[in-house]
């Protein structure tokens, strides 16, 4: 399934860029992350609480920073389980910040596999709940740039 959007922020590009790799920000602007912590350099493992429909999940997540083109583009891969293997998810990403006229225009897209007792619920549940947390994460990640400004 791909998720995708775009939204503004206004705020200066290399703020944008700081950010959104600084684990810290990132665990308070995910919603239900529940912990990061650096793995070197390029990774990150983090404990993200969701639950879609009638299931609670808690996903033991690696993320890997496979190429960085600063101050613009990051391309990573997301890979986990909930520890059981009951759900596995894996997804390529790819953010993009791009300056305009106020600030900066943020583009994201995810490709995400779901597999397992997760993997069961149809397409359009997912597709509610992933555009549920982007939406979150937007007014979290823009609430955040706000309060550092």
């Amino acid at each position: 399934m791909k998720i995708e959007g775009r939204f503004d922020v206004n705020a200066p590009r290399a703020e944008v860029w700081d950010k959104v790799r600084d684990p810290a920000v990132m665990a308070q602007c995910i919603p239900g992350c529940e912990d990061i912590e650096e793995q070197g350099d390029d990774a990150y493992r983090a404990v993200v609480a969701v639950k879609v429909g009638p299931i609670k999940a808690r996903f033991n997540l690696l993320v890997e920073v496979l190429e960085e083109l600063p101050p613009h583009t990051v391309i990573s891969r997301t890979s986990g389980d909930e520890g059981t293997r009951a759900s596995v998810v894996t997804s390529e990403n790819r953010l993009t910040l791009t300056e305009t006229a106020t600030g900066t225009q943020v583009d994201y897209m995810a490709d995400v596999s779901v597999t397992g007792r997760l993997g069961k619920f149809g397409l359009g549940i997912f597709r509610k709940k992933a555009d549920q947390m982007a939406a979150t994460f937007v007014d979290n990640f823009s609430k955040h740039l706000e309060v550092s400004a």
